[in-house]
């Protein structure tokens, strides 16, 4: 049984559907309020701070997925990667299960260096030192040989379906309800997106490649970065017609964060905006050559189509 511990996100659903497509129908969905992606998934009700559920969650798994999603809240990030962490390693430690940990870029420094596995988690940022605390227990785990891991890291979102990220929401979100789409700080530095169909299928080749665990993986993104201006300019291509945008400047975002609580969470995020972002994949394309990434072009396609944008 492979187990999905957070399956109703975004990742969890590619997740789930590439798995029962490509790997196993035998699937537990895990969560406090769980709904089937498949027909066939099985539900299991959990709440991942407490650890006899998390027990009874991966009990009987060969393979434990995780990619629950906390609100977007730095005192609860604070407050609960950790335990959570804990329960689930344990959890698979009694039962002998595999992990696999989405994670993401938080815990990284915000500079314009280039992004890699080996990259140190020296983030002072909130949300960036609860996922370092997060990660750190995981690789802990690993390399006292207590379980069989992989972290599997991703930059920003982008994508069809529910995918929540700031370029869908600023973007795409602004688009589809007419209204002129929006961007923090710059439009001329690179950006590193990842499609999120893409994150999905490849967290579920590395869980069930045995040579994949003991290590951390950037999942594929398309190399050929683009500025959000010319991802903009890309959207304002395919739909035949010019689109006009606005650059949020910080003391815009200063003013709005007053109003709007997501956005004054993100403002510790800010800065990355400001550079160029540049999160490597090589190791992945090295080991997976015959996967194939999403290029902007094809995900900002299906985007548009999903969203019915013209």
């Amino acid at each position: 049984m492979q187990t999905i511990l957070g399956a109703n996100g975004i990742i969890g659903e590619e997740l789930v559907k590439e798995l029962k497509a490509k790997y196993t129908s035998d699937i537990r969905i895990v969560g406090r309020n769980p709904k089937k992606i498949n027909e066939s998934d099985t539900l299991h009700k959990a709440d991942l701070l407490k650890p006899d559920e998390v027990k009874e969650a991966v009990k009987g798994s060969d393979i434990v997925f995780l990619t629950v999603g906390l609100p977007y809240n730095s005192k609860i990030w604070l407050r609960d990667w950790e335990p959570l962490m804990e329960n689930v390693i344990r959890a698979c430690m009694e039962y002998n299960a595999k992990l696999v940990y989405f994670d993401n870029t938080y815990a990284y420094p915000q500079d314009a260096i280039e992004q890699t596995e080996e990259t140190p988690m020296t983030s002072t940022g909130k949300k960036g030192i609860a996922r370092a605390t997060a990660a750190k227990l995981m690789l802990k785990a690993m390399e006292e040989k207590k379980i069989e891991g992989a972290i599997c890291r991703a930059p920003e979102f982008y994508g069809p379906g529910k995918t929540k990220a700031f370029t869908n929401a600023l973007v795409f979100e602004s688009l589809k309800t007419g209204k002129k789409p929006k961007i923090f700080l710059r439009d001329d530095v690179l950006r590193t997106l990842i499609y999120t169909p893409d994150a999905g299928k490849a967290m579920a080749l590395i869980g069930n490649t045995l040579d994949a665990y003991g290590t951390t993986w950037h999942l594929p993104c398309d190399d050929n970065r683009l500025t959000y201006r010319e991802f903009i300019e890309e959207i304002s291509t395919q739909l035949g017609r010019n689109i006009d945008y606005m650059v949020l400047k910080p003391w815009l975002i200063n003013i709005l964060a007053l109003f709007n609580t997501n956005l004054k969470e993100t403002k510790e995020l800010l800065p990355r905006y400001a550079i160029d972002n540049l999160f490597i994949s090589d190791k992945f394309k090295k080991v997976f050559p015959d996967f194939k990434v999403t290029t902007y072009k094809e995900g900002i396609k299906a985007i548009l189509d999903d969203y019915v944008i013209s």
